[in-house]
């Protein structure tokens, strides 16, 4: 049973390769993962829109919640098998602020180069 749709970059190289990685660990099928590239539809029933998705990983709770950036990878991690060990350190030892820093600056450089490349709409 799906427990949380997931909106990554399909073109991408690092995030695809995450994904995948993600995917074939996920044994239980708990993540729904959605190529932004590619749902148009989806993301908009999300409350989405390609440059807002293009920023950040965000990923959509079965409450409807949308989180984004370390918010969205523990998310993830914690519905994967030993992955959740992580979520759990980086929570306890509060980490989540300094890694959104870092995850903020790597985010906008990407989406800046995919911009560039014709992959999304700038506001």
């Amino acid at each position: 049973m799906t427990e949380l749709k997931t909106f990554f970059d399909g073109g991408c190289p690092l995030c695809s390769r995450e994904i995948a990685h993600y995917r074939k660990i996920d044994r239980d099928g708990r993540i729904q993962s959605i190529d932004i590239t590619q749902a148009a539809d989806t993301l908009a029933t999300a409350g989405l829109d390609l440059p807002s998705a293009m920023r950040r990983l965000h990923v959509q709770e079965p409450d409807g919640r949308l989180l984004s950036g370390v918010e969205a990878f523990i998310a993830i991690w914690q519905r994967l098998p030993r992955w959740h060990l992580l979520a759990g350190l980086v929570t306890r030892l509060r980490l989540t602020r300094p890694l959104e820093w870092g995850y903020q600056r790597f985010a906008e450089r990407r989406f800046r180069r995919r911009c560039a490349e014709g992959a999304c709409m700038l506001d």
